[in-house]
């Protein structure tokens, strides 16, 4: 009695007629159907279609999650009717795009069934509309209720939404769909080709990760949004079926190895550095265990390795945050909206959650965000690295200290300077300043004051010379000056003057009172001959001679007496014929 009841119970349902009108020209059918659980997955669409005492059809209900693992599958029944008014073709959707199977069932002549499949597992080419998900066009009659079974295998648990929708609507929702997702994967192909480019211009490798982890993340959305199946390799169905689950877990590692290598963890927390790092690694491994796993045991898997990458990546940049570093901020925001759809993509297939449009576009609008928020991070941290080795590069060229050149590059650039002028005769002066009581100061204030004494001296140097005037820092206590231009003695013991002048003059409210005494030698290229190294051993030795108290803190190196004799001169002295004449000229 209890069997014929709800026999009857599911008949009386199944009776409903789902009214296809213009007037409504989308329909949300979820909850319009009755559906069975064929767990062997045996049952054909003869059988079902006859009923029977084991196929009591329940109605469907709103949200409904279904386990039906590798073997089972969903029956639901539906019954449509054209209204008199409508004069549109009608269309059967599944907005599902991870759905393995699904088959629809349709009344033929002679009593007989026709049938329609897509689904994952299914070539592209087979469909009976190729899109992102299952649409099947309805075959309704003019007068009279149209029935139509539908068959769906799928290994994980699941939720089916269905609508109906007249062709015009359909199109223009697609239209629409596609517009949407033509401009976020626009944008994000544009910021690949962008981290592409700046790899290439700045020889900075970084940005070619990220470029590669970006289109890996770009795949992973058109993947599970079903743009991919549709548009890249629906024709290849065991692929089409593996690449959600395989993509996803690479993106994920990749993710976590970005924030890794974005933010780090810092000296305190080794061990959890070494452990996020394993993790990211172990994507690689997971994955393609996943590929070699059925479904029931591969999606729990990667779904927990997923969870467990989200959990470390906040963890890794929330750390760096606290450490008040910028970029931990940056990255904690990025990975945020992603990782609310990562999680609630894992929920809805282990069949926690139904299927919602945001478990279907989530990734999509994580995406979104995060691309441009992770790009913005390491726009920073690329700056931050760039300036550091800017600085270590500098330390090579310029005195940690003082800023100015460097020992070794300024006895180059003498070397330069003294090789153009006697090429070009042109004019210039290398002026030595020595910094007289630095020892004492040192001696008697310590190294602090006495730093604090050359970076005054090196002030006091700037605001006397031009900006084309080279200055380094020759030793601890002397500067170098190439002045260019300079043909005369008068500007340089003025430059001189005004330096000894500034350093008598200690600054107001300085302690202690620290006065600095300068000592200057010079010479003009012009007057002097021989090599740099030779000019540059000459001043340091006039230097040495001045006494600490001398009179003459500013001094010059004796011109040359007598100059190389020009070759032509030379030549007609070979030519004369008088031996006396030639030796007198010489002897000159």
């Amino acid at each position: 009695m209890l069997t014929g009841f709800l026999q009857f119970y599911g008949t009386a349902y199944a009776q409903q007629v789902t009214l296809l009108s213009d007037q409504s020209p989308e329909l949300d059918v979820e909850t319009a159907s009755t559906t069975w659980i064929d767990k062997t997955g045996e049952a054909d669409i003869v059988q079902v279609s006859g009923g029977g005492p084991d196929m009591l059809f329940q109605p469907a209900r709103a949200e409904a999650v279904y386990t039906l693992g590798p073997r089972g599958a969903l029956w639901q029944h539906y019954r449509f009717s054209r209204s008199a008014d409508s004069r549109r073709n009608w269309v059967l959707e599944f907005p599902q795009p991870l759905l393995d199977r699904v088959t629809v069932y349709q009344t033929a002549g002679a009593g007989g069934w026709s049938s329609q499949s897509a689904g994952d597992r299914i070539r592209l080419l087979n469909w009976p509309e190729p899109g992102r998900y299952g649409q099947f066009l309805l075959e309704l009659q003019e007068k009279g209720v149209h029935d139509v079974y539908v068959r769906i295998q799928n290994e994980t648990p699941l939720s089916v939404p269905a609508t109906v929708s007249n062709r015009s609507s359909q199109t223009q929702r697609l239209q629409m769909e596609y517009l949407t997702v033509g401009v976020v994967f626009g944008s994000l192909l544009f910021l690949i080709v962008a981290c592409a480019t700046q790899c290439w211009m700045y020889r900075d490798a970084t940005y070619g990760w990220y470029a590669l982890y970006a289109t890996t993340l770009t795949m992973v959305v058109a993947a599970w949004t079903g743009v991919a199946g549709h548009l890249l390799w629906g024709n290849f169905s065991a692929w089409n079926d593996l690449a959600p689950g395989f993509l996803g877990v690479l993106a994920g590692s990749a993710g976590l190895l970005v924030a890794h290598h974005l933010c780090g963890v810092g000296p305190h927390r080794k061990w959890f550095e070494l452990l996020a790092h394993w993790i990211g690694l172990a994507g690689l491994p997971v994955a393609v265990i996943y590929a070699m796993l059925e479904r029931s045991f591969g999606v729990p898997m990667i779904s927990f390795y997923l969870m467990v990458v989200v959990i470390a990546g906040q963890v890794t940049a929330f750390m760096a945050w606290r450490r008040r570093d910028a970029v931990g901020l940056w990255v904690m925001t990025a990975f945020a909206p992603m990782s609310f759809a990562v999680l609630m993509v894992v929920t809805n297939v282990l069949g926690y959650l139904s299927s919602t449009w945001l478990s279907r576009y989530g990734l999509m609008l994580g995406l979104t965000f995060e691309v441009p928020l992770l790009l913005v991070a390491l726009n920073i941290r690329s700056r931050e690295r760039h300036n550091v080795e800017a600085r270590a590069h500098a330390l090579y060229s310029q005195d940690a200290l003082t800023g100015l050149l460097a020992a070794h590059i300024f006895q180059d650039r003498c070397k330069q300077i003294v090789s153009r002028t006697r090429r070009h005769e042109e004019h210039a002066a290398v002026v030595y300043i020595e910094l007289v009581n630095h020892a004492y100061i040192k001696r008697t204030w310590g190294a602090a004051v006495a730093e604090q004494s050359l970076l005054r001296s090196v002030i006091k140097l700037r605001r006397i010379l031009r900006d084309v005037d080279t200055v380094g820092r020759v030793d601890e206590a002397k500067f170098g000056l190439i002045l260019e231009g300079e043909s005369s003695r008068t500007p340089v013991t003025e430059l001189g003057a005004r330096l000894i002048a500034a350093g008598l003059m200690p600054l107001k409210g300085l302690k202690p009172e620290v006065i600095l005494q300068f000592h200057v030698a010079g010479v003009l290229l012009g007057e002097r001959q021989g090599t740099g190294e030779e000019i540059t051993l000459a001043l340091t030795s006039l230097l040495s001679d001045m006494g600490p108290r001398t009179r003459r803190p500013i001094r010059f190196l004796e011109p040359d007496l007598t100059r190389p004799m020009a070759l032509d001169a030379d030549s007609e002295l070979s030519e004369t014929s008088e031996p006396g004449v030639r030796e007198a000229a010489q002897t000159s």
